[in-house]
């Protein structure tokens, strides 16, 4: 862990660092991110602007840090499809797990995904990388999952396994995104998991499932 200027951080230093991150972590969750200041930050974590700088170039660069952070975590999404069966029960529950998980993710990353998607949807190649990333780490698994399906002809071999993942996973994140607005159509948390893990399942075998 170095410093900005390349020295290298010790334990002091790290504890310093992270706490910083903590500290605009918990901003971003209550805050415009336009509005978060270096020296609202450095407050916040008892600490000066001067020691901010000695770690990160400015409030983007370390919200860029807990975006990798988060991404990293993200890797955890693809243990909900990689390897998983999509016939019979298996393949409902399967389909349950994804929806559960993916909108559980969502929910407990919320306040950077939103500054992740501000940052793609203006065209920043480093925000737009990071959201790749995590939606990466279902779709390519989702993909596999529908090739797999194709080949023991289970699923029309018309289909485009990279299209319909991708569609799939869009969807996910677009409605993950969106949670709070389904009350106000009232649609409760409880009902919407079911009905989307329901697209999910026809969306990769092209069957009502089996439960």
């Amino acid at each position: 862990m170095r410093t900005v200027d390349g020295r290298v951080a010790g334990r002091r230093g790290q504890a310093t660092r992270q706490k910083l991150l903590d500290c605009l972590s918990e901003m971003l969750s209550s805050s415009p991110y336009r509005d978060v200041k270096v020296i609202d930050v450095a407050r916040k974590a008892g600490t000066s602007p001067a020691t901010f700088y000695q770690y990160f170039p400015d409030v983007e660069g370390a919200v860029l840090e807990i975006a990798e952070q988060m991404a990293t975590e993200g890797a955890e999404l693809t243990e909900l499809v990689e390897g998983r069966s999509w016939t019979g029960k298996a393949g409902w529950q399967t389909a349950q797990e994804l929806v559960d998980g993916f909108l559980d993710f969502w929910r407990r990353n919320d306040a950077i995904l939103r500054v992740v998607d501000l940052g793609a949807s203006e065209g920043d190649k480093r925000f737009y990388k990071i959201r790749m990333k995590i939606l990466n780490s279902v779709n390519n698994s989702l993909a596999d999952a529908v090739t797999q399906l194709q080949a023991k002809g289970k699923v029309d071999k018309d289909v485009n396994p990279a299209a319909i993942a991708g569609s799939l996973v869009a969807m996910l994140a677009a409605v993950a995104s969106h949670q709070k607005g389904f009350q106000t159509w009232g649609v409760k948390q409880a009902e919407l998991k079911p009905n989307l893990a329901l697209l999910v399942h026809l969306g990769v075998t092209g069957r009502k499932p089996t439960k």
